[in-house]
């Protein structure tokens, strides 16, 4: 008989990151509670719920009658002011004057500027009082804090709010980017640094984070670590992770359930083995077949740390160059002389495709 065909790949070495999916929820990078700063009634909602506001966007007008006419009595009560202190001024003035001419006596002149001081003093009050009134009549109309989504409205035009309630009238969530909360234990957190600094990287900035959706499909943004909550969960063991993702089109919503492939650690000089080249012996041994350089058959048992896609992540039994055997499996013996055919790599078949 010929020697048999079989379809071989090449395999060579190199930096393998080990990933676990962890599950998260999806958070808003930035929520505000929208809350009245004065009281009143309601009269006109300006945003159409669950549409993207911008900051400084008019949400509610609230009646502002009695703001207007605070407004106007404090305006009234600087002008008031003022023209107590015109007259204060005038006096001194004229004490000053009596004063030169030996007319009016030194108690008089202090009387007089100590009047002026007092009336002065009253102008700045006026001033903070009229102040006052604007801001709380411009917070009759009450405006977006940040920009992003906002949510349904809790009241409707005729409601009667008060002050810093307990309860938002809507509230606006920033989605692009979004965050994701997953926790991870700490020895893992820890053994994936140590990795990152015999690499001479940095474990934060170089992590490629992907993200698997509800229903199993991936998310074709990547994320990254933002922050780390620097404390350890003293009855679990584990570290809350915030992770930023993109989203520019708004398919992630603060509250859905995600996995995220997070690194665990760096295997050097890993052989990444197809899994169909890859099989087990009776005692549950893995096994390989590689063709050596006289195009005989040999066994290998294999050292796997774990899957890596379509890969196994073997770190003893095959080496860089090895030609492993994933197809003709059942043709073929240690020992046996084959003829090799080495795989097309599947990229390129789909780009001839």
């Amino acid at each position: 008989m010929p020697p048999p065909h079989v379809t071989v790949v090449t395999l060579k070495a190199e930096d393998v990151t080990l990933t676990m999916p962890l599950p998260g929820r999806v958070t808003a990078s930035r929520v505000a509670e929208v809350r009245p700063q004065v009281n009143g009634l309601i009269t006109e909602r300006l945003f159409e719920e669950g549409r993207p506001v911008k900051e400084g966007d008019a949400l509610y007008r609230i009646d502002d009658a009695t703001y207007a006419a605070l407004k106007a009595a404090a305006s009234a009560g600087l002008a008031q002011a003022e023209a107590q202190l015109k007259q204060a001024e005038q006096e001194v003035t004229r004490q000053e004057t009596l004063l030169q001419r030996s007319v009016s006596s030194q108690q008089n002149y202090d009387d007089a500027i100590a009047a002026r001081d007092v009336a002065a003093a009253s102008v700045k009050v006026a001033e903070a009082n009229l102040l006052s009134a604007e801001i709380d009549l411009d917070r009759t109309t009450i405006r977006a804090p940040i920009s992003g989504a906002a949510g349904l409205s809790q009241v409707t035009e005729g409601a009667l709010v008060t002050s810093g309630q307990s309860t938002p009238l809507t509230v606006i969530r920033t989605l692009n980017p979004v965050n994701v909360d997953v926790t991870q234990s700490s020895a893992e957190l820890l053994r994936w640094r140590r990795s990152a600094e015999m690499t001479g990287t940095d474990a934060r900035d170089d992590a490629v984070l992907t993200l698997r959706l509800a229903d199993g499909s991936t998310y074709e943004q990547t994320g990254k670590i933002s922050a780390a909550e620097p404390h350890v969960n003293e009855q679990t063991g584990v570290i809350v992770l915030r992770l930023a993702f993109d989203n520019p089109d708004g398919l992630l919503l603060p509250g859905m359930y995600v996995q995220v492939e997070v690194p665990q650690t760096v295997v050097h000089d890993a052989i990444l083995a197809p899994q169909e080249g890859v099989t087990r012996d009776r005692r549950g041994k893995p096994l390989a077949m590689v063709v050596n350089a006289d195009n005989v058959v040999e066994a290998r048992e294999l050292t796997v740390q774990r899957d890596s896609g379509p890969f196994w992540v073997v770190t003893g039994g095959l080496a860089s160059g090895d030609r492993i055997v994933v197809a003709g499996l059942q043709k073929i013996a240690p020992g046996q002389t084959v003829v090799p055919e080495e795989r097309t790599p599947e990229p390129a078949a789909d780009a001839a495709n």
